[in-house]
């Protein structure tokens, strides 16, 4: 390398270039003033490297005046350190460049957020104004550069698989998918709109019925839904990808190699011991199985902990709080807690604290030792009952087993809630692992009691297990779907499904959730109508890159991993969007605004 502004980067000096002249560029990080000597860590974005200034030298009084983050150009000899000045965190620690000529290429601003400095406790909102100073700081630069290789070692392996990649319309129409979208008025068609793609969904079924056989890209979608710690509002990049002729297996022997890949690929990043990863096959964990054992059907299998359905211990008992529960259609769950029972009373009343925090009358225990129970409802679980606990649960003399007690949605959320709780209280949440499982066998139909009608659970062009013959002779609620979610350390990564292909099939499962062939035809007449002149069977899914990039980088916000994020309202605070619009452009696109009346204080 060598040009007008560097020889080397801030991050390529060694010993073996001592005595040898460089020029290097970069951001002045921090100055520290010895009296003689002037300090300088000069960093781009391979690194840092020290500068001296001796105050016998012309730069001497430019150095002194120049500000932190201001950008620089420094030329001088290579000089080996001092033994005991040697720097063994940095790469160039062994080596600093005296500086002979400096040249000062933009002066900085007083900064209006901290770059260099430790215990940073800069409010986030500040940080997303000025992110372009906030991607300065080594950890999120580092963050940014895991994304980059994340993708590039994403796109690598799925080409490795035989995958093609192809670019999908971002202008298209509306469609129904679960969120909002973002529209965008035509000026050529007044009155209408196109949106944002929430996801390439059709176009890449469109794609197999075309004929292309494995398909794939780093997709853009947009969702006008709100923030929450693991989904960015606005936008966010998912690898896409669809299958032909495939069943669930093919698709998860072709995507479990790609993702396992890259997770034992970055498992060491910012760590000294790289985390273990599931090897594949990944379990396969049906949907109903994972709402009792997990509570939830993002189970975070790094947690030993398991859920069972202890009914028929307290159904018919003097428990009369949860025997009249199980009686009227309620469930009782119970969690094993191994070792609990030598914890202090605190620990017990603590998690019963918690559990009124969360709206509910408390938490039951009940706590093993000499081969009998104590705790508050100790005194009804004896003999038969508490020998039949203890075959459920697996629970021992030294043990403790924590109760939910519900009607059966609110009881598996809940009892998903106490076993994440209590696994953190224990402690025996295993830290260096990433954990994958694939959920599968989700219900096809669920009853909506609200509008008292079946509707579908899930994706609605799922192809549902045992095709039209299961739509015309089961029982709807227990048809279930081909379809999946890849889970890893309870994130959700993605869904994915064996698409419903067949026009009569789909008829016939809109027609169970209350769609008339015309309304099908309607809302989805273009995709229906490609699958009337010959489709393929194929299927899917697309992993989410930023909560991939998430789980690797270790931040439990997704913020953290995306270059120029929004806030959680939605709003980009660098670039002040969204914006008004001046009324010749609202004229241009033949739009007219009726504003809801300006809030009161």
């Amino acid at each position: 390398m060598s040009s007008v502004y560097r020889t080397h980067t801030c991050g390529q000096l060694r010993p073996e270039h001592v005595g040898q002249q460089a020029r290097l560029s970069g951001w002045v990080q921090r100055k520290r003033d010895h009296g003689n000597l002037l300090f300088i860590d000069l960093r781009d974005h391979y690194g840092v490297t020290q500068v001296v200034v001796d105050a016998s030298s012309p730069v001497f009084k430019a150095a002194e005046g120049v500000r932190n983050e201001s950008v620089i150009t420094v030329t001088g000899k290579v000089l080996a350190r001092e033994p005991s000045t040697v720097n063994a965190r940095l790469a160039t620690g062994a080596v600093e460049l005296d500086a002979a000529e400096m040249v000062v290429q933009a002066m900085a601003d007083p900064l209006p957020i901290p770059v260099y400095q430790e215990n940073d406790t800069t409010p986030e909102e500040l940080r997303l104004k000025y992110r372009f100073l906030d991607l300065r700081k080594d950890k999120l630069h580092k963050n940014i550069m895991l994304r980059s290789q994340v993708i590039a070692s994403l796109r690598r392996r799925m080409i490795d698989q035989g995958f093609m990649e192809f670019q999908t319309p971002i202008l298209t129409a509306d469609s129904p998918e679960g969120a909002r979208s973002y529209v965008v008025p035509s000026r050529l068609h007044p009155g209408k709109f196109y949106a944002l793609p929430q996801a390439p969904q059709m176009f890449k079924q469109l794609l197999m019925v075309s004929g292309f056989d494995r398909y794939f890209q780093i997709a853009p979608c947009f969702r006008d839904e709100d923030a929450r710690a693991d989904r960015a509002p606005g936008e966010f990049y998912q690898l896409d990808f669809e299958m032909s002729f495939v069943t669930q297996e093919d698709v998860f022997a072709a995507i479990e190699p790609v993702l396992g890949g890259v997770f034992e690929e970055f498992a060491g990043f910012g760590r000294e011991t790289p985390r273990k990863v599931t090897p594949f096959p990944f379990p396969r964990i049906p949907y109903a199985e994972a709402l009792l054992t997990y509570g939830t059907d993002k189970p975070d299998l790094r947690n030993p902990l398991r859920i069972v359905d202890a009914g028929e211990v307290f159904a018919g008992s003097d428990f009369k709080v949860f025997a009249s529960i199980v009686n009227s259609g309620g469930v009782v769950r119970a969690l094993r807690a191994p070792g609990a029972a030598a914890q202090p009373r605190s620990f017990f009343d603590k998690l019963n604290s918690w559990a009124q925090s969360e709206g509910k009358p408390g938490l039951g225990y009940i706590i093993l030792e000499a081969g009998a129970g104590k705790g508050p409802i100790a005194k009804f679980v004896t003999g038969d009952r508490l020998a039949k606990l203890k075959a459920l649960t697996g629970a021992q003399d030294g043990d403790a087993v924590f109760f939910v007690a519900d009607k059966p949605e609110a009881a598996w959320k809940f009892a998903g809630q106490v076993r994440t709780k209590v696994g953190q209280e224990l402690g025996v949440i295993a830290e260096n692992e990433f954990r994958f499982c694939w959920i599968v066998d989700f219900p096809m139909f669920e009853y909506d009691e609200k509008a008292k009608k079946i509707d579908f659970s899930h994706n609605p062009f799922s192809m549902p297990q045992g095709g039209l013959e299961a739509l015309e002779t089961q029982d709807p609620l227990t048809i279930k779907a081909w379809q999946y979610d890849i889970v890893c350390n309870g994130i959700e990564l993605c869904s994915g499904a064996i698409r419903n292909h067949r026009p009569e099939i789909m008829y016939k499962a809109f027609g169970i959730a209350g769609y008339s062939n015309a309304d099908v035809e309607a809302r989805f007449g273009g995709m229906l109508n490609a699958f009337k002149f010959g489709a393929p069977p194929h299927g899917g899914a697309a992993p989410g890159v930023d909560r991939i990039v998430m789980l690797l980088a270790d931040e439990p916000n997704i913020r953290e991993v995306i270059c120029f994020p929004m806030n959680q309202q939605a709003v980009d605070l660098m670039m002040d969007a969204p914006t008004e619009l001046p009324a010749e452009k609202l004229r241009e696109l033949h739009i007219g605004l009726r504003l809801p009346p300006p809030k009161k204080d």
